[in-house]
């Protein structure tokens, strides 16, 4: 097996009083499509800015390749954001921007300055995933909520990323343009050797893109001294899980967390 290309060692965040991940040990290996699922507030979002260095952990160390991101130069950090490509929940359009000039945004910040090399690059980008040049001069508001994704997911690839982040990819989306965006998933990686972290609670993604999937659980409810990852397989082993908590889930069967108080004061993380 190669060695992981993200790596949490014994990773703990706390916000004040709040702890959102507690010991996390958890390898991602290159050219694999990782799930990470888990109820609103156990800590994903905070995992994917771990790992691009938004975040710095409490506790433990966040490995990049092998080396420590605490320990980089800014320099380094830089260097390894521009190797990483990032889809935002609600895709993070700059609304000043036309779509063509959101796809060149990271190619400019690597360098890429004139417009007869941009403009191959950005082309090639938005036609992966699925917009025809006409869409190049619109602005974000003139888009719908998929057709946004789609450009989010086209400004990430163009940097041609060696690791793809996606938080919530199909948040908001109708069923149609859920599975667009689960088949954008699988043509990247088909075309490049990627490595991929989806951030999601849709079970249909899950089933259709990820070679693994990891399920965190909130630390709030877990027993004393419980690891705080509390499955790590592959999807089709999550029915059958024998962890009562993974098969709830994945089921989306409250049963008794309907008389839980803790759901009206639990953040999203």
């Amino acid at each position: 097996m190669p060695d992981p290309i993200i790596q949490f060692a014994g990773v703990s965040v706390r916000f004040g009083r709040q702890q959102v991940l507690s010991n996390v040990h958890l390898d991602i290996f290159p050219h694999e499509t990782l799930a990470l699922i888990g109820e609103s507030g156990c800590g994903k979002s905070v995992a994917l800015k771990l790992i691009v260095g938004l975040l710095q952990p409490t506790e433990g160390e966040v490995y990049f390749e092998g080396k420590p991101l605490h320990r980089m130069r800014e320099r380094e950090i830089v260097a390894m954001r521009q190797r990483v490509g990032f889809l935002f929940q609600g895709a993070a359009l700059f609304d000043s921007l036309t779509v063509f000039d959101n796809v060149a945004f990271g190619l400019r910040a690597k360098g890429l300055k004139r417009h007869e090399d941009l403009e191959p690059r950005v082309r090639s980008s938005l036609r992966d995933v699925g917009l025809a040049v006409a869409a190049e001069s619109k602005m974000p508001a003139e888009l719908s909520g998929g057709m946004r994704k789609r450009v989010g997911l086209a400004r990430a690839l163009a940097i041609d990323p060696d690791v793809m982040l996606y938080d919530e990819p199909t948040t908001g989306l109708d069923p149609i343009m859920t599975d667009v965006i689960n088949e954008l998933i699988l043509q990247t990686r088909a075309k490049r050797p990627i490595t991929s972290l989806v951030v999601t609670h849709e079970m249909r993604t899950v089933q259709k893109v990820a070679d693994r999937v990891v399920m965190f659980y909130p630390h709030a409810r877990l027993a004393a001294h419980e690891p705080q990852v509390i499955y790590d397989g592959p999807a089709a082993g999550l029915t059958t899980c024998d962890d009562a908590r993974v098969r709830q889930f994945v089921l989306g069967e409250a049963r008794e967390r309907l008389t839980d108080s803790r759901l009206l004061s639990e953040p999203d993380a």
